[in-house]
């Protein structure tokens, strides 16, 4: 039998994830929390019993983003010994690869999820994006180790940002593009992967 604390976690779990699938066809404005209760076994009453506004679910879900992604940050500390530059900013464009519904989040959605949420809820994400900043430094000071610490901190103030702003350049639908075709910007689509290569690969000392 599951304890309190267990069975809150299971459904704050399932609520996440029921919005996580949902996310994959909606749009964030689009999902209501009506809607990701049709999709528990939860009413939207039992729901604000865990959260509060549907922006804290979406900030749980990022949490979750980050979290695997620092799983990711963490393999590549423990698993390499020494890394050139170039195989440094593979393996680390890499784990941004598979992070594609974070990026979405962070890129369109990030200021109204932290707005609407509750102290704690933040402070919960805060600590899995805080944790993601230590990792990266700790990455770069290992494989550069010429890097100063104030080098360190410039790739750090460089790197966020560019995870913040990297889905639109990436992933684009086909009015999008023909936009730009239209008002000729001439505009060269490259992957998630392809601009974060490039991006640590400059950046990284």
């Amino acid at each position: 039998m599951l304890s309190s604390k267990e069975l809150i976690k299971t459904r704050k779990e399932e609520i996440v994830n029921a919005c996580e699938k949902l996310y994959k066809t909606m749009s964030f404005k689009d999902i209501t929390m009506k809607v990701i209760a049709g999709s528990t076994t939860f009413t939207r009453t039992s729901i604000y019993n865990y959260f509060h506004t549907k922006e804290e679910i979406f900030l749980a879900l990022t949490k979750k983003e980050y979290d695997l992604w620092n799983k990711d940050l963490t393999e590549i500390i423990e698993n390499n010994k020494k890394l050139s530059k170039d195989n440094l900013a593979k393996e680390i464009a890499k784990s941004l690869e598979k992070r594609e519904q974070m990026l979405k989040l962070v890129s369109m959605n990030h200021f109204d999820m932290e707005a609407n949420s509750r102290p704690e809820i933040l402070t919960e994400f805060k600590v899995s994006f805080g944790n993601s900043i230590k990792l990266v430094s700790q990455i770069i000071k290992k494989f550069c180790p010429k890097s100063t610490n104030k080098q360190v901190q410039e790739f750090v103030y460089s790197f966020f940002p560019f995870v913040y702003g990297i889905y639109p350049y990436a992933i684009v639908n086909t009015e999008q593009k023909k936009a730009m075709e239209k008002a000729k910007v001439g505009y060269t689509y490259h992957t998630i992967y392809e601009l974060a290569y490039s991006c640590i690969k400059n950046c990284c000392k």
